[in-house]
């Protein structure tokens, strides 16, 4: 940079450059893309490619365990949500499909604790938190937990008898 192309009190603002606007704008033709090749294509964004480099997600390891696909995975549902099911009802996560509290039929359902029951319920869940627990039974409701599948036990291989 040189001092007569300093100006004081103006931002710096530089037009962008005009891509394959012909020879004369100096990115014509290719448009400074290359020749051939995924690059010159459009729709190409190239994250992935490190060019003779290893990429970095091949480079590192994947062993161990993951349990993502394995987590048991809960639809929290709060104490507050359920009155609007009335006094006395029977309320299991068939009925709370039904009035939109869950999103899913094969949902498990952890109720929670926040907020305040009016009514006495009978509440059906996979599991409950000790605040929700309390709270449905100090206002005169009863609590039952679905029990879920039992674990997979693989059968153990008899010894070949000799």
């Amino acid at each position: 940079m040189k001092l007569h192309q300093t100006h004081e009190g103006c931002v710096a603002h530089e037009r962008p450059m005009r891509k394959g606007r012909g020879r004369g704008s100096g990115n014509g033709k290719t448009s400074s893309r290359g020749n051939k090749g995924a690059g010159s294509r459009s729709g190409w964004s190239g994250r992935l490619l490190s060019g003779g480099q290893m990429p970095l997600f091949r480079r590192v390891p994947k062993r161990g365990f993951n349990n993502a696909n394995f987590a048991t995975v809960y639809v929290p549902v709060n104490v507050a949500q359920l009155s609007v099911f009335p006094a006395g009802a029977r309320v299991n996560p068939e009925k709370m499909l039904a009035a939109g509290l869950i999103k899913q039929k094969s949902a498990k359902v952890k109720i929670l604790g926040e907020g305040e029951l009016g009514a006495a319920l009978t509440v059906e869940a996979h599991q409950f938190s000790e605040s929700a627990r309390a709270k449905i039974e100090s206002a005169g409701g009863k609590t039952i937990l679905i029990p879920g599948p039992k674990p997979f036990k693989r059968p153990r291989k008899k010894k070949a008898a000799k």
